[in-house]
């Protein structure tokens, strides 16, 4: 799993294996990714979402921000790494919520994981 936080020292977190596939997408759907990765400042830990994304609606509307943290779920545990990707979410939705309380957190995925993993009711409760 890449770490995401930093504790003083100058480091980015490495990009997951599907990213640049999500952001193509989000580009294919109208999305500007504003940010790559999206950092936030959590007291003195430095948290860094993998994309930030803006997408105006109309004009006479208020853009749309997101902000999406990508998990490949590779390992063979996949309970294990839905414990460390939603502890990663609650902790980026807290940050978000005090910093760009208008930008909506989402969690990104494989179809494959999704349609395996994530369509168990259990899961869904999550």
């Amino acid at each position: 799993m890449k770490p995401s936080y930093n504790f003083g020292i100058n480091t980015v977190p490495a990009k997951d294996a599907f990213h640049n596939i999500v952001k193509t997408a989000l580009e294919k759907e109208g999305w500007f990714i504003s940010h790559a990765p999206y950092p936030l400042q959590a007291g003195t830990l430095e948290l860094y979402i993998d994309l930030g994304a803006e997408k105006v609606i109309a004009a006479e509307k208020e853009g749309q921000k997101i902000a999406i943290e990508i998990k490949s779920f590779l390992n063979a545990s996949k309970i294990t790494e839905l414990y460390a990707a939603l502890g990663q979410f609650i902790i980026y939705r807290l940050a978000l919520q005090e910093q760009e309380p208008e930008r909506i957190l989402y969690l990104a995925v494989a179809i494959t994981v999704y349609n395996e993993f994530f369509i168990m009711p259990f899961i869904q409760k999550c």
